[in-house]
């Protein structure tokens, strides 16, 4: 198992990156491999001005504690990531969370990206047949949690 340097366990950092949704750089959207959907906060769509795009839309996300969250409406648009462009379709919740997304699976799949918790790196291929590398920014996560104490 790799270490991190000048510590002596490997990190358990979250994903956290910033991403360009409706031209406006998006922060604290966490990437998590192991969820089944995408989930926006209703909060963010309002600040992007997209609240004339979100339709009506159920669904039980369920989370790890086994309670269940009703979904009620969703919303799909554009999210850019280093000049790579998928059309993202996201559960627009109420309640709060940490993060301004979260980009799961779906996300992760459609973006044709191989993602690595270990090394924190996000690669992707773009629409010039490149590959992309992305490294996670743990530094807004260090900022993001420090803001909620």
């Amino acid at each position: 198992m790799r270490m991190q340097k000048g510590s002596d366990s490997p990190h358990n950092d979250a994903w956290v990156i910033s991403i360009l949704m409706n031209i406006i750089q998006a922060k604290r959207m966490l990437v998590d491999p192991g969820s089944s959907a995408n989930i926006i906060r209703s909060r963010v769509t309002e600040q992007l001005g997209l609240q004339d795009q979100i339709v009506p839309a159920t669904r039980v996300l369920n989370v790890f504690n086994i309670a269940n969250e009703t979904t009620k409406r969703e919303i799909m648009f554009p999210v850019n990531v280093a000049e790579t462009i998928q059309e993202t379709k996201f559960h627009v919740i109420e309640g709060d969370m940490r993060y301004n997304a979260l980009l799961g699976r779906p996300w992760i799949h459609n973006m044709r990206a191989v993602p690595s918790t270990l090394h924190q790196v996000l690669k992707f291929p773009t629409p010039r047949k490149e590959s992309k590398r992305c490294t996670v920014n743990n530094q807004q996560l260090k900022r993001c949690l420090q803001s909620m104490r």
